[in-house]
């Protein structure tokens, strides 16, 4: 796939979101930590006392500078290029946590970060060139295409319930972040899409998305080894967010 101008500034904005998303998880780590032997109470089982912890609140801005890097870069680029790359926060964030958090990364850690990220050079290198979208309306007629939607099953027994509905709700807020990221970009090109109450939708859905997210990834974080939560999180939800980019925008 041929890099365009605009492809360029997505795919580096997507880098730096990942190298903001795989340190805040670290330091997301330590105030939930730190919380929990303040309250005695851990976020994986109710807790939530990590909302007065100075440190998680600095590890949830990270990600809040991370994930507008990253709702920034798919106003540029396709969802499949963007996505993928994700997979250096699983380096930065594996780095991190086993210098910082003593967690050790074994072989099989290792192995499945190096598979994770030649997978996403894979899809980087043959993403599908996307075609030019002039309104707001065009995104919410594919979104409402009767195949496109997914139902959350909930659970507490294992690491993929936390992380898969965390996933699961993250793909569904990149499509919702690509149409509200292409809805801005041309408002800001003169072609106002504020007008259309589908843009304001989808900046809910977002909302609401980002909120669950964060919880079920709190859970996941404070129950689970952040090397065992990051790359499980990146696959599940670089996979959900690729599937619903091909039955979105007939991607292929």
């Amino acid at each position: 796939m041929g890099f365009s101008k605009d492809n360029l500034k997505g795919f580096v904005l997507a880098l730096l979101s990942s190298g903001f998303i795989g340190a805040s998880f670290i330091i997301k780590k330590k105030g939930l930590r730190r919380a929990a032997a303040a309250s005695g109470v851990r976020a994986g089982y109710g807790g939530y006392s990590y909302l007065l912890e100075p440190l998680w609140w600095l590890g949830f801005i990270t990600m809040i500078v991370g994930e507008i890097a990253n709702f920034v870069a798919y106003a540029f680029a396709p969802a499949v290029l963007v996505t993928p790359l994700g997979a250096l926060s699983i380096i930065v964030s594996a780095v991190l946590a086993h210098f910082i958090l003593k967690e050790r990364l074994h072989r099989l850690g290792v192995l499945g970060c190096v598979m994770c990220i030649a997978g996403s050079i894979i899809i980087v290198i043959h993403a599908p060139k996307e075609h030019s979208i002039t309104s707001v309306l065009e995104i919410w007629s594919m979104a409402t295409q009767p195949v496109f939607h997914f139902a959350p099953q909930c659970g507490h027994t294992n690491v993929l319930v936390f992380t898969g509905i965390c996933s699961l709700m993250g793909s569904l807020s990149v499509m919702s972040v690509k149409a509200l990221g292409t809805a801005l970009k041309l408002t800001f090109e003169g072609k106002n899409q504020l007008i259309y109450p589908e843009t304001w939708f989808f900046m809910l859905v977002v909302a609401t998305c980002v909120i669950t997210q964060m919880n079920y990834l709190n859970k996941a974080l404070d129950t689970f080894n952040t090397a065992v939560v990051s790359p499980i999180y990146y696959v599940m939800f670089t996979t959900l967010a690729i599937i619903a980019s091909v039955i979105m925008f007939k991607k292929a």
